[in-house]
């Protein structure tokens, strides 16, 4: 999925969340097409704190993201040392060893007269 229409799900999914929870909490007058001074009050607290909320959740996301992200780069740096220090160790493989070539004389000598 294209990274930008899925941080624009992702946006969307929050907002319809946030959108639920605090009219959930906040609306219980139906009569009127405009919210009251308390459902408005209680409406704004709810979504400042859930921004706050969020916004505490992604920084430390960030930095335990980070510091895992550190982690498996210097894994992943000790792995490559260990496998270069592996392929300098392994001895010369027997396709590599080559049996002494036979000369045209050699080869000349053998065939069928």
């Amino acid at each position: 999925m294209d990274p930008n229409l899925r941080n624009l799900k992702d946006f969307l999914t929050l907002y319809n969340k946030i959108t639920e929870l605090c009219f959930g909490r906040c609306v219980d007058n139906f009569n009127g097409r405009v919210l009251s001074n308390t459902e408005n009050i209680c409406v704004n607290h709810c979504v400042n704190k859930f921004a706050r909320f969020n916004q505490a959740m992604m920084k430390v996301y960030v930095e335990v993201q980070t510091q895992l992200n550190q982690k498996r780069l210097k894994e992943l740096e000790e792995q490559q040392k260990l496998l270069d220090q592996k392929s300098l160790q392994l001895p010369i493989s027997t396709t590599e060893q080559s049996a002494p070539l036979r000369t045209d004389q050699t080869i000349t000598e053998n065939l069928p007269a």
